[in-house]
């Protein structure tokens, strides 16, 4: 009876001591803050500030939104309450994002019975690379040519209608689709995360990226500019089986944790919800490299008339050397140094002008950069080109009647007849080469050219093969003639000796 009495004293003394406890403990916050040491930018950066205000929805949150969109690839156990869900993909592999339709009945009627268009991107989520998207894009371009970001997989995909990929936006695909029907669309993203940071020793985070989907429908001129919806999500991309094992380490760090840790996590989906967000500001890049492909092809071989004055002649695709100039602003530089396969170090050289990277001597690069592409560098820098194995020269032939010129005592035509010559820069010494070489200079197709011929003695036609052009002399000059072919629409090329330059 007495233990009994002393009970609901003893739960006094308990709840005032965790009172006290409290009190205590509420009192010491901000003790260790002094007046400097307080920054709105430390609280800005945590984890649950760092959505930007751009990106939240203008509406209330507790709507039903006319669309949605559903990845279906796990996310992370591995993320806390309040932090943003995470996604792990392989690279390569296709996954299916679902497209519903959440409309109520007579919600955005005008869409009833008509195709929407939905735009989908992998952007970065870090605003730092941001800022920089073009010119990471550029410099993933030149590291991986051929390759694109982000794909369909169109086989496997459902309800989609004319999608495209742009080959100048390669992290953007796009398609129509009914939201009256099942629609699921198959991604495949090509790129890794860890591709995109800044140092490269192995072991490393890998940047975060996002999936955005942008919706729209048809104006009054039937064009799709009105938006609709926007939805992204966050996500990382590993090798093939790197998401997989990443997914089995979180799950396993998790069940090492307590009950009382676990709370604080959020728990695994099997599928990731994209949340709203606002519509991606659309930006058109053109990129500094041409998409692969002939020019059309024009019906006949264009020959110039005359004597092969540039008045008649169409003039060639000509590479102009990419050389940097002295005048050169820092954002000028880095897109140099992306061009020319060095984006590993434009962040090294950031704040460098055009000047600043040609007062650099050998040793410098090579000691900022190692001796592989310091060397690179520093003859790319100087404007150092590779002499090609052979260089000839060629003219078109004069459409002149032959009895016409005059003669000259050799029984050639006359020598003060004015030829312009186009120099032919050959490296694999093939005929091949010489093909595209020439189907280059009069811009047309190198289908269009069946056969090169070299005039012989007393005028005989040899066939141009390999091992000729491998016995060619430096800087020798040809005439060319051509030959309409009976059977088809191309053309013979036949090359007239004229000598060879002397120094």
């Amino acid at each position: 009876m007495a233990w009994a009495l002393k009970l609901p004293l003893t739960d006094e003394v308990i709840e005032s001591g965790l009172v006290q406890d409290f009190d205590a403990s509420l009192s010491g916050i901000g003790q260790e803050l002094g007046a400097g040491a307080y920054s709105m930018s430390d609280v800005l950066a945590l984890p649950i500030f760092k959505q930007e205000e751009s990106n939240l929805p203008p509406d209330n949150e507790n709507k039903i939104l006319p669309f949605q969109y559903v990845l279906c690839a796990a996310t992370s156990p591995a993320v806390k309450l309040h932090d943003e869900t995470l996604t792990y993909l392989n690279q390569g592999q296709s996954y299916e994002i679902r497209m519903l339709d959440n409309r109520k009945i007579g919600e955005l009627p005008e869409i009833n019975d008509k195709m929407a268009k939905s735009i989908i991107r992998v952007v970065f989520h870090d605003r730092r690379l941001q800022y920089t998207e073009h010119q990471q894009l550029e410099g993933w371009r030149w590291n991986r040519p051929g390759d694109r970001i982000l794909d369909l997989d169109i086989p496997m995909s459902v309800g989609i209608i004319d999608p495209r990929a742009n080959p100048t936006q390669l992290n953007t695909v796009e398609f129509l689709w009914d939201p009256s029907k099942r629609t699921s669309v198959f991604i495949q993203v090509h790129c890794i995360s860890t591709e995109f940071t800044m140092r490269k020793h192995g072991g490393e985070k890998g940047v975060p990226f996002r999936i955005q989907i942008d919706t729209f429908k048809e104006n009054e001129n039937e064009e799709y500019t009105e938006h609709l919806h926007s939805a992204s999500c966050q996500f990382k991309v590993f090798k093939p089986k790197g998401a997989d094992r990443k997914q089995k380490t979180d799950r396993e760090k998790m069940e090492k944790r307590t009950p009382q840790e676990k709370e604080k996590y959020q728990p695994s989906y099997e599928t990731t919800i994209l949340t709203e967000c606002c519509p991606w500001p659309e930006v058109t890049y053109v990129g500094n490299s041409p998409s692969p492909g002939f020019n059309s092809t024009p019906n006949s071989f264009p020959v110039p008339e005359g004597n092969g004055s540039p008045n008649h002649q169409p003039e060639p695709v000509v590479q102009v050397a990419d050389n940097l100039l002295p005048t050169a602003t820092p954002q000028d530089a880095q897109q140099w140094l992306l061009r020319n396969r060095f984006s590993p170090y434009c962040r090294l050289f950031t704040n460098f002008s055009g000047a600043d990277l040609l007062k650099l001597t050998r040793e410098d690069v090579i000691q900022i950069c190692g001796p592989a592409d310091g060397i690179r560098l520093f003859n790319a820098l100087k404007g150092r080109v590779v002499r090609p194995r052979l260089t000839i020269y060629v003219c078109q032939e004069s459409q002149q009647p032959r009895e016409q010129q005059p003669k000259h005592e050799n029984g050639d035509a006359a020598a003060n007849t004015f030829f312009v010559y186009h120099a032919i820069y050959l490296e694999e010494l093939t005929a091949a080469e010489l093909t595209e070489k020439l189907a280059q200079l009069f811009n047309i197709s190198p289908r269009q050219i069946n056969q090169i011929f070299k005039q012989g003695p007393t005028g005989i036609h040899v066939l141009v093969s390999d091992e000729m052009i491998q016995n060619y002399q430096d800087e020798v000059c040809f005439v060319l003639d051509t030959m309409k072919d009976d059977t088809n629409d191309g053309y013979h090329i036949i090359l007239k000796l004229r000598g060879r330059l002397r120094d």
